[in-house]
């Protein structure tokens, strides 16, 4: 059983304090520790490095997470004096950063322009010392060691990024774990997508570069309150110092190091209409007829699992030809009514299909540590009576290169038959003790294989259609961003299911990956196929509407006519907003591929000065444009913040100053949406689908919300403040006071 790291005795600990020069340049050293060297390098502007390895210093696979090789800024600098280690280095703004390394104890200090921004840990002793080390390791007895490091925190100075959580953004307080799991819900600290990036408003980051588990105590007080401790179960300990002068600056270096996104095609902005299943053939094209015949917009029509799979025998890339006997012809109807097809998968193959054997055969599959075909066995608990039992299965080793190109052209058959992107579910359920093909136990490999999953399939999908690569992801890691796009998992079907889905989007904005969406309606009731009451149904597709992606899915039906007609009319306008909304979309998926800034921005990252409006979590800015409150509360009753700026109130056209709380009883087709002063909104036509739109960005209309002093840029084309580039003919609407 894993020994919990809750409960682990700290003055156990061994503790690291010596510090001996090896070799030095002027862009790093080599120093030596009781433990192993420790590597220091200036490796990019803003970025320091850190590798301390616990025995051979041999290189391991990273698995293709960091993506920037070393630029060593120009005017680094290494120097050693009076046992003090100093790395300084000037990027070409100026900017001057410094690392300084003492021992006895180990303690590190990083500053930005003489100003500290972080240093070890402060937590003493009351007999003397540090009560819980600066840096340390862990004697697990026969496995290997795990690194503790432990940094200073101010009073009251929060922690943010560390993948899609779905409580607080502020993580200070809590213990977070970076491990991918098959959360079953929004409801824990268990989540679907991780990253070990974590940042400060005080102008650090911090990267922990592997693929093992670890955990994050930010102030977590059962470790120590005054100090974030990170316990990493690598045995090198591999980090990332990251410093800017915002939060954006840090993003930024971030993706420079983890890869940023490229730009999904058009139509993936549109909806996505989506249910756990459609029973036959038949049921799924009354659906999509009935999206058109009601004028309800929709780009893309999905079939989860059940729908298109026999559960016994998935996955192996083939239909269930009992219920689609030509799946040619089904997805020809369906484009006829100009819809993009996605069908789901998983990268497990049952035991029970045909495939399992040839695959185990080729050495394609996960192995156990005495070389056989690794099954793994399903819990049967989570599923119960709402969803179908799933088979014992075989896991895809994507570490072996061959079953890589095997799985990545696999996808071709389904391609040619008229899919357009794939939903890749699952990815989580690798155990620690499977070996797989270039030697790594589960341990390393369980993070690293949501992203060489999705890497797999968007590459298959990149093949399809050059240019146009996206996939429909469930699991993630560091990295991922670079694989778009990533939707929350299974959502509970209530108020609070709406509200934690919110938040780990914005969390995981919040990490550097620019694009995320949510089941609007919500995944599961805690009675079995019960749907959400249309108040519930309709905020949550507000909400779902302003992000930079938007799906209604859910255990049971999510069209909008099984609501009633006040709710199918309200969604209706909500999503023909949706569609005049993608050229300012568009402009914002562009300066996230340029930058690594989220689409959905939440207030700690939009307005990094304005610590109150830190405390809003629910909120955010959807581009650098809009504000959005979206109501995650029957009776429509609303408390949002507005910061010091000009606002104008999208309903009414009033204009607010901040800073400001607002409480408002809003009616069930409105939202909170506020225009920030002296920007622009970009919108387009009302289409029924993308197919509608003409090539290039096609802009209709742009509102200036005061006096503009910010303009937008697409691939090609851009409006400035001055209103330069707007289309001739397109209406400027201004609004002012």
């Amino acid at each position: 059983m894993r020994a919990d790291p809750r409960i682990v005795d700290l003055q156990a600990l061994r503790r690291l304090n010596r510090l001996t020069l090896q070799t030095s340049s002027a862009g790093g050293a080599r120093l030596a520790t009781e433990a192993g060297a420790l590597q220091v390098e200036a490796y990019a502007a803003g970025i320091i490095r850190m590798r301390l390895t616990a025995g051979p210093d041999e290189a391991s696979d990273d698995y293709g997470v960091l993506v920037a090789a070393p630029e060593r800024p120009p005017h680094a600098r290494f120097t050693a004096d009076g046992g003090v280690f100093r790395l300084e280095t000037a990027s070409p703004d100026g900017t001057a950063l410094a690392l300084a390394l003492r021992p006895d104890p180990f303690r590190l200090r990083l500053t930005r322009n003489g100003r500290p921004l972080l240093e070890s840990t402060t937590d003493g002793h009351i007999r003397g010392g540090l009560r819980i080390p600066s840096l340390a390791l862990e004697d697990r007895g026969a496995a290997p060691p795990v690194w503790w490091l432990a940094l200073a925190l101010r009073s009251g100075e929060p922690i943010y990024g560390l993948g899609e959580k779905f409580g607080p953004l502020n993580h200070r307080g809590q213990l977070i774990t970076s491990w991918a799991e098959d959360a079953l819900g929004v409801n824990s600290e268990l989540s679907y997508k991780n990253a070990p990036f974590a940042w400060s408003p005080e102008g650090w980051g911090l990267f922990v570069h592997t693929t093992a588990r670890v955990h994050h105590g930010a102030g977590y007080p059962q470790w120590s309150q005054r100090s974030y401790v990170v316990r990493v179960e690598d045995p090198v300990l591999d980090l990332f110092l990251l410093a800017g002068d915002s939060p954006a600056a840090i993003l930024e270096r971030y993706t420079h190091l983890t890869g940023r996104t490229p730009l999904p095609p058009r139509w993936g902005y549109g909806v996505w209409m989506s249910r756990a299943w459609y029973r036959t053939a038949d049921e799924a094209m009354e659906a999509a007829r009935g999206l058109r015949e009601r004028h309800i917009p929709c780009d893309v029509f999905t079939l989860d699992g059940r729908a298109w799979l026999k559960v016994e025998t998935r996955f192996g890339f083939e239909w269930d030809r009992d219920r689609y006997p030509d799946p040619e012809a089904f997805a020809r109807e369906l484009k006829a009514l100009n819809f993009k097809l996605c069908v789901w998968e998983y990268p497990y193959v049952s035991v029970h299909n045909p495939l399992f054997k040839e695959l185990a055969a080729k050495g394609y599959l996960l192995r156990t540590p005495s070389g056989e075909p690794y099954v793994y066995e399903w819990d049967p608990r989570p599923f119960g009576t709402l969803l179908s039992q799933l088979p014992p299965s075989g896991m895809v080793d994507f570490t072996n290169p061959d079953a890589y190109a095997w799985y990545r052209d696999a996808h071709e058959r389904l391609f040619a038959q008229g899919v357009d992107v794939l939903k890749s579910d699952f990815g989580e359920q690798i155990p620690e003790d499977v070996v797989a093909f270039n030697g790594d136990s589960g341990a390393r490999v369980h993070n690293a294989h949501p992203l060489l999953y999705n890497r797999c399939v968007f590459e298959a999908t990149e093949r399809h259609a050059p240019g146009e690569g996206m996939v429909w992801a469930r699991s993630g890691w560091a990295g991922s961003q670079r694989y778009p796009i990533q939707w929350g998992g299974d959502p509970q079907v209530d108020w609070e299911g709406l509200a934690a889905s919110i938040r780990g989007g914005l969390s995981w904005g919040l990490t550097g990956v620019p694009f995320h969406s949510h089941d609007i309606g919500g995944f599961y009731h805690v009675t079995p196929a019960a749907m959400p009451d249309p108040e519930l149904y309709v905020r949550w597709t507000q909400a779902g509407v302003m992000a930079s992606h938007t799906r209604f899915h859910g255990t049971s039906p999510r069209e909008p006519w099984h609501y009633g007609d006040e709710a199918e009319r309200i969604v209706r306008a909500w999503l023909e907003w949706r569609y005049r909304l993608i050229p300012y979309l568009e402009a914002c998926a562009y300066e996230a591929s340029r930058t690594g800034l989220p689409v959905m921005r939440a207030m700690p990252l939009a307005f990094p000065d304005d610590r109150a409006a830190w405390a809003f979590e629910e909120q955010y800015l959807l581009g650098p444009s809009l504000l959005v409150a979206p109501v995650i509360a029957p009776g429509g009753r609303v408390r949002f913040y507005l910061p010091a700026d000009g606002w104008f109130d999208l309903d009414t056209g009033e204009r607010l100053a901040g800073p400001r709380v607002i409480e408002r009883t809003m009616p069930l087709d409105q939202m909170p949406m506020y225009g920030r002063d002296g920007y622009l909104l970009p919108l387009g036509p009302v289409v029924q689908h993308t197919g509608e739109l003409a090539p290039g960005v096609q802009i209709n209309e742009v509102w200036v919300f005061g006096e503009p002093r910010h303009g937008l840029e697409w691939p090609g084309f851009s409006i400035d403040k001055t209103l330069q580039g707007v289309p001739d003919g397109v209406h400027v609407r201004r609004w002012r006071d």
